[in-house]
């Protein structure tokens, strides 16, 4: 370290010598000696030189550029006094080597010298880097250790480069020109007088003033005046914050709470958002019921999503409220964080800090606009959606299917499954036969758009009538025989023949055509009753009725007309 230091400030060491050569070289005759700093007059401005008279039997001249500012302005003039080095009583030219910048420098030592004497401060503006720490600029270059730049460990010493400080000198070495300097000293001895004074205005419920020190992922270091308090992220607003760079900036002031305070540990625990007022006290009368709000998406969850309608109000709007229309698999499919949205208060509960928003009513309900846009009884035409086992989506507005269910397909035809009769894509027509608004759901019918062949099935079969069918299934209890597309009757096994039958398939068999006579016909349970007995029944009354007439009134009638007029 003190090597690096010494390269640093290898200039020093030459001014710190002619320093020590002015004192012992100062001759007791008066003579001016060289080395020496003495008082001259300026009688000569030249285009490169200042002439000055030191009292020597010739004149000396300095650099122009010795006595020009920054902004490269001459500041002597003709007359002026000034304070010279004699570098040399004379050059190859028989004048006398003075300088300017040599003697203030010369100076400048002998007062960093009295102000360490004094356990005085020095200023200076750091200028660069070098290794181990900065080099600073206090009229000469010093060196400033990493470890004296400040009171915690700095990573980026780049940040100081060109700002002026206070500083204390901790190491002078005249002869070899060595100046080490600290800024941390200095720092810690204010630091001690600022922590006194705070420690008597700290106090739980005290509300000071801090500077925001650091930053990290859980909070951020205030200093509140000598002493660190923890301002965790938690407390720093009421609203949602992701980081604390979100709210602040190191360097920022900021005016806090103390949450708690520790005495023993110093450990103090700081709230920003425990001086302002919770917005929750009075969200009810801000945001009733019905009430419209924009607001920002700061969290997706799975059943739904939080906006943020002000700071520290969050409202959730649930995957069901978010569209009349689109079955919303997930919140992430309708809005993203960081978007805004505009919502509607259906519920507000401040108590416990919850607001039900709705997205979809911000806009009218389509449903309420079905019964009018179709009535019961209305005959749509749409495409299949969808097809399930227990009915067929049939599309009748964007985002609203209506639903065909499987016993709604056909008034006679036992339907397994849709699949078999529809595909998805077909068009198809269906009569409308109910609108749920509430729990949006639309009921079609496509056997609806014919009567229903069961309600004059009496008209055009009465009982009593005969027909013809065919078996299609037969059971122990009888067989089942079709007398009309779609419309099954039952013989049951008393009705098939006169004697006693104990097992229909000897009788009958699937595929049989069969004449049978309607004996009950039951439209509500939809059952037909029919019967082959009754047929030979008939065949015996027609055959009584022949007997009746032959002998009653004497005319003439013929078994076969009797038989014709009965069928």
């Amino acid at each position: 370290m003190e090597n690096v230091e010494n390269k640093e400030i290898q200039d020093g060491e030459d001014f710190a010598a002619m320093f020590e050569a002015s004192l012992q070289n100062h001759g007791t005759d008066g003579v001016v000696q060289e080395g020496e700093i003495v008082k001259g007059t300026v009688i000569q401005l030249t285009k490169d030189f200042a002439i000055i008279d030191v009292g020597y039997k010739s004149e000396g001249q300095v650099p122009i550029s010795e006595f020009t500012n920054a902004r490269g302005e001459l500041n002597i003039k003709v007359g002026d006094k000034v304070d010279v080095l004699l570098e040399s009583r004379e050059d190859d030219k028989g004048m006398v080597v003075l300088s300017k910048e040599k003697a203030d420098k010369m100076r400048i030592w002998d007062e960093i010298s009295s102000a360490c004497e004094r356990d005085e401060i020095v200023k200076g503006t750091i200028i660069g880097r070098v290794k181990g720490g900065l080099s600073v600029d206090i009229g000469v270059k010093a060196f400033l250790p990493g470890s004296q730049v400040d009171i915690r460990p700095v990573r980026n010493l780049d940040q100081y480069i060109g700002k002026e400080f206070e500083f204390k000198v901790i190491k002078f070495n005249k002869k070899r020109g060595n100046i080490v300097l600290s800024r941390r000293v200095l720092l810690e001895k204010q630091r001690e007088e600022f922590k006194r004074e705070t420690l008597t205005r700290l106090k739980e419920g005290a509300v000071l003033m801090g500077v925001v020190k650091n930053l990290t992922d859980y909070g951020a270091f205030i200093d509140l005046g000598g002493i660190d308090g923890l301002l965790h992220i938690t407390d720093m607003s009421w609203g949602h914050v992701r980081h604390p760079s979100e709210v602040f900036n190191v360097g920022d002031e900021v005016r806090v709470a103390v949450l708690k305070f520790d005495a023993d540990s110093e450990r103090v625990s700081l709230g920003l958002k425990q001086i302002q007022e919770d917005p929750w006290h009075r969200a009810d009368e801000k945001y009733p019921v019905g009430t419209r709000v924009k607001g920002k998406v700061v969290s997706v969850i799975d059943y739904g999503a939080f906006i943020e309608i002000e700071a520290g109000v969050e409202g959730l709007i649930h995957v069901s409220e978010m569209s009349w229309t689109k079955r919303v698999k997930h919140p992430s499919k309708m809005i993203n964080i960081g978007e805004e949205v505009e919502a509607v208060v259906l519920d507000i509960d401040p108590k416990a800090k919850r607001i039900a928003l709705g997205m979809k009513q911000i806009a009218p309900n389509p449903w309420t606009l079905l019964e009018d846009k179709y009535p019961i009884g209305s005959v749509i035409k749409g495409q299949i959606k969808n097809v399930t086992d227990f009915g067929i989506f049939v599309g009748v507005e964007d985002g609203i299917d209506g639903l065909v269910h499987v016993s709604d397909i056909s008034w006679t035809k036992h339907v397994k499954h849709p699949g078999e009769i529809f595909k998805k894509g077909d068009e198809v027509e269906a009569v409308v036969l109910n609108i749920d608004v509430e729990n949006e759901r639309f009921s079609l019918g496509i056997k609806q758009l014919h009567q229903d062949p069961w309600d004059t099935l009496s008209e055009r079969m009465p009982v009593g009538s005969k027909a013809n069918g065919k078996v299609t299934k037969v059971t122990d209890f009888g067989a089942f025989v079709e007398i009309e597309q779609g419309i099954e009757g039952l013989v049951h096994v008393s009705e098939l023949r006169e004697e006693r039958v104990d097992n229909p398939r000897e009788v009958v068999k699937e595929g049989d055509e069969i004449e049978v006579k309607i004996i009950d016909i039951n439209t509500t349970d939809r059952k037909v009753a029919l019967s082959v007995k009754a047929l030979s029944k008939d065949g015996e009354d027609d055959y009584r009725e022949y007997l009746r007439r032959q002998s009653g009134d004497g005319s003439r009638a013929k078994l076969g007309d009797l038989l014709k007029k009965n069928r």
